[in-house]
């Protein structure tokens, strides 16, 4: 099939659609089924160059969580603790292959953020993995290959319209490639920059030791950037994103989005989190989004008279704005990613709040000893890539 048509572009004016090879090779796609959209092939096509990128640096599987062209989790197939089953609502029984573990952690990452996501893997779906996605809110999946009976339980979501898509593995495309706006027509060299641990060996900092996890979580920090709509940052911890701040125009809003985002991951780990006794029945979204509400600031949205009986079987404490804080203080060893220079040290004075030790940027900043010193201030390891990671 050398061009599958679609039913529309990014919105339902946006007629005719379709997608092709330019260069007039078949596609490198099969739909087994549903009928995947634009933002779809978008979001499968970035996601899936994410996921093979973190295999080929890690030897790990991998899956991502893609939402408007931008992931909202990315994560290698590292072991599920007690604590990550219990956030990521995986039972403590439940058989998981290293693939189900890449996905359970990049689909609890940000929870509200994937809800409705496009998933891309990085090896065959096997059953654990699609069992794990038969329960989550989802639009679609892209995958080199799928394992029949892994198949048949994808086919049975979304009342058997679930958008399924087979890519070959073996397909690399030009190495020049398009893009129209308003009628004129963009072209560039493709981003094929290598990123692996090679990249982190000039550290600027007076702290000088990455340990290989840490080199690990740098390296998934970079490749995740690099399919990220910029300005980005990402923060990572165990083998995954925790929190990513996506399309901002500040660089400093970037960290804090990611950094807020980063808070909630730990802020769900709490005892006082995890021991929420929800109502029976309640879907995951509502669930999720009440977590959401009780660990933020509009906590009186799901605590106040008549609310939270629809939630929870008994009213919960309120999270107090100091039990936060001392939870959080707690966090240590986290990895953080930018895709372009930090031009002020606020940036590292923020990411620290998050538990954030191990920096990489590409660095060329003319304050660029103002954010080295800021990191030495901190006890920070901070790395100059001499790469940008800029994605649109």
């Amino acid at each position: 099939m050398k061009e599958l048509e679609l039913k529309y572009g990014c919105n339902p004016n946006q007629k005719p659609a379709k997608i092709f090879v330019n260069d007039g090779r078949e596609l490198p796609i099969k739909v087994l089924n549903g009928k995947p959209g634009y933002i779809n092939f978008m979001d499968a096509l970035n996601g899936w160059q994410l996921v093979k990128e973190l295999k080929n640096a890690t030897g790990l599987p991998a899956a991502t969580s893609f939402k408007h062209v931008s992931p909202a989790g990315a994560a290698v197939g590292i072991e599920l603790d007690d604590v990550l089953r219990k956030i990521y609502f995986v039972d403590p029984e439940e058989e998981l292959s290293p693939l189900a573990c890449a996905y359970a952690r990049a689909r609890g990452a940000d929870r509200m953020s994937s809800f409705g996501d496009f998933i891309s893997l990085s090896d065959v779906c096997d059953v654990p993995t699609a069992k794990l996605i038969k329960h989550e809110v989802s639009d679609g999946i892209i995958a080199p290959g799928y394992e029949p009976e892994a198949l048949e339980i994808l086919k049975g979501k979304k009342r058997g319209t679930y958008a399924i898509i087979e890519i070959d593995p073996s397909y690399s495309p030009a190495p020049v490639e398009h893009k129209d706006v308003f009628g004129i027509t963009f072209e560039q060299g493709r981003n094929e920059i290598k990123i692996d641990k090679s990249m982190l060996e000039n550290i600027v900092t007076k702290n000088k030791e990455l340990p290989e996890l840490a080199a690990i979580d740098l390296v998934i920090s970079l490749i995740t950037l690099k399919y990220t709509q910029s300005n980005s940052v990402c923060y990572c911890k165990g083998g995954q994103a925790i929190g990513i701040g996506a399309g901002q125009q500040s660089r400093i809003h970037c960290t804090r989005l990611a950094g807020s985002k980063a808070d909630n991951w730990l802020l769900r780990q709490c005892p006082k989190v995890l021991d929420l006794q929800f109502v029976d029945g309640i879907s995951r979204a509502d669930r999720d989004n009440s977590i959401d509400l009780y660990i933020g600031d509009d906590f009186m949205d799901v605590l106040a008279d008549g609310a939270w009986q629809k939630v929870f079987k008994v009213k919960p404490e309120v999270f107090t704005k100091e039990e936060k804080q001392v939870w959080l203080s707690q966090a240590s060893d986290v990895a953080l990613g930018s895709d372009a220079f930090f031009p002020f040290s606020d940036n590292i004075e923020r990411a620290y709040r998050s538990g954030v030790k191990y920096v990489a940027e590409p660095g060329g900043s003319k304050r660029d000893d103002a954010v080295i010193e800021a990191a030495d201030k901190l006890g920070m390891v901070m790395a100059f890539t001499g790469a940008r990671l800029f994605h649109h």
